[in-house]
């Protein structure tokens, strides 16, 4: 069992929900219940299963929670295209973002890897 408080990956995500919460507040009142809601609940995911994994009693078991932690991270990712293509978000903001979440998904897809092969 893993401190997810002391991983990486969960501290640069915890990040990034900060992040998620502070440019939608941003977003036109009618995305509400729509994009706002959909970025900051895939957002707040992406931390969620790195967390509920490292409760887990195998690696098999918290890799499968890194997967779905990645796949909201995708998610997010599209979701963060879509508010840019929306001109919701600069393309300097959207830009700086774009490279958070690829890095995220790197460093999951990463210690998904080393959790498979120990």
């Amino acid at each position: 069992m893993h401190n997810f408080k002391k991983l990486k990956i969960w501290k640069e995500s915890m990040d990034l929900v900060s992040e998620s919460y502070k440019i939608t507040r941003s977003f036109p009142k009618f995305e509400t219940y729509g994009l706002i809601s959909q970025m900051n609940r895939c957002a707040v995911s992406i931390p969620s299963n790195i967390a509920e994994g490292t409760s887990k009693s195998s690696n098999k078991h918290f890799s499968n929670y890194l997967e779905h932690s990645l796949g909201s991270a995708f998610e997010w990712e599209t979701q963060l295209n879509v508010a840019f293509n929306e001109s919701y978000i600069s393309e300097e903001k959207f830009k700086e973002l774009e490279q958070r979440i690829k890095q995220i998904q790197k460093m999951i897809s990463s210690f998904k890897s080393g959790l498979q092969s120990s």
